[in-house]
């Protein structure tokens, strides 16, 4: 079997083929909060409550939540799209960015859902930090959804 040869570009192009939601993770650093979009979180146990945010190894959440030992998701809506925006590192300007505090952890108000927790344990792989974090709270509401695929934020069709 041949070994191919990987075009960072043309794998990340692949992998963006997988549709996700987006989160916002969060935490605190000298009673500051900071936080950074992402689409790579899972859930990893239900018993107990454990999920995974994967970061880049260069971004400022990753230094910050290796030292914090709590963060927070929160799932975006469907009319959050500019907080993904501004949180990705394309700043919308003046904007009300409101958190709130739940479980003595720092979330994105008016998400979706919310997760809190303390991290677990701490993988560093590739370029990539995977963080297991313990759930200690989360809470959801119905609505929908906002969407990434193929490099663009897309809505969810609810059939009825």
């Amino acid at each position: 079997m041949e070994s191919q040869v990987f075009s960072p570009r043309e794998f990340r192009n692949a992998l963006a083929r997988f549709a996700t939601g987006v989160t916002v993770v969060t935490a605190l650093r000298n009673g500051k909060a900071h936080a950074i979009t992402a689409n790579s979180f899972v859930s990893v146990s239900l018993d107990p409550p454990l999920v995974l945010v994967s970061l880049d190894n260069r971004s400022r959440m990753h230094r910050i939540l290796s030292s914090a030992g709590r963060y927070g998701i929160s799932v975006l809506a469907e009319d959050q799209k500019a907080l993904s925006d501004h949180f990705a590192g394309r700043p919308i300007g003046q904007t009300d960015i409101r958190f709130i505090d739940r479980a003595g952890t720092t979330l994105l108000d008016g998400a979706l859902a919310y997760f809190a927790g303390k991290v677990l344990r701490s993988h560093p792989t590739g370029d990539h930090t995977l963080y297991v974090g313990s759930v200690e709270y989360f809470e959801y509401r119905e609505d929908k959804p906002l969407l990434f695929y193929a490099g663009d934020y897309q809505q969810l069709l609810i059939r009825g």
